[in-house]
């Protein structure tokens, strides 16, 4: 297990111990850009996706980690079925040009 997947798993099990630090680390690391870090609120996206949290010290709302989490479990899965897709298509082509 990762030193990432460690992470989301500590914070999957108890959300309300989660440290705006631990949150951002969890979403840079899948590839999430930050935007307004000078406001009370981080925002980050990726692609269509947006996550924003507010600065809150020492630990963040469950509510804002729970729907981040959320996030990133939708995230892997496009990632998962787009790379299936990509084996499919080429084993496809292997096929045909044999």
């Amino acid at each position: 297990m990762t030193k990432r997947d460690k992470r989301l798993a500590r914070m999957r099990r108890n959300p309300k111990n989660v440290r705006p630090d631990d949150l951002d680390a969890a979403l840079v690391a899948v590839g999430f850009s930050v935007r307004q870090q000078g406001t009370s609120h981080r925002v980050y996206t990726y692609g269509s996706y947006q996550v924003i949290v507010p600065q809150r010290h020492p630990f963040l709302l469950q509510d804002y980690v729970k729907d981040a989490l959320d996030i990133l479990e939708n995230i892997a899965k496009e990632v998962a079925e787009n790379a299936d897709e990509g084996d499919t298509e080429a084993e496809g082509k292997d096929g045909n040009e044999h």
